[in-house]
Order: structure tokens, then sequence, then C-alpha cells
């Protein structure tokens, strides 16, 4: 069974939980069964017309699903599947240093 690795933001939607165990065979069928499993987490994997968000990244092991097969992407018994969530953040000091000249 390969394990789906929630990331801490997400773990609200599933009672804490920081992994789940899927009997899957691509990783777009894991992540289903997940949001499955938690309906409350759907929305934030899926949009509107049930594409996975484009802020998410998936990884099988080290690699990003989009260089690989995306969500066709086999999985093995013991393959581990990450989630991970865009950050937002830092600073542009060039609008940083306009807005105080301004």
């Amino acid at each position: 069974m390969a394990k789906i690795i929630i990331p801490t933001p997400l773990r609200k939607f599933t009672d804490n939980k920081s992994s789940f165990i899927t009997n899957a065979t691509t990783v777009g069928n894991a992540i289903q069964d997940l949001a499955k499993s938690y309906e409350p987490l759907a929305k934030h994997l899926y949009d509107d017309q049930l594409n996975l968000r484009s802020f998410l990244r998936i990884y099988l092991g080290e690699d990003d699903i989009n260089l690989l097969e995306k969500s066709e992407t086999l999985i093995s018994e013991n393959d581990v599947i990450s989630i991970v969530p865009a950050i937002a953040g830092g600073s542009n000091s060039k609008i940083i240093y306009q807005a105080r000249n301004y």
C-alpha cells in the first residue's frame, strides 16, 4: 500500500492525520481516495472542473509527477506521495523601494 503524506495546513481536514494509506495504482486515484475519505479536503485539492489545484505540487518520492505521467503516474506498494502546497511570501525590493519613495 502506498502512503500519502498530508501537509500540516491540510491536516485540519483529515482529523489531524499526517498520512493516508491507499491501495490505488496511480497517483490520481490515490489523491481521489484521500478526497473521498475526507470530503472537506476535496475543495482544497480540486478546482470546480475537478482538476488538481494549480498551487499544489504532488511528488512521488522525490519526483514531481508533472515530470512523470502526471495523475496517471503508476505507484507501487511502498511508494510515498507528498502533497506540497505553494508557499507565498517574500518581497520584491523594487516595489518596496518605489512605495517608500512615492
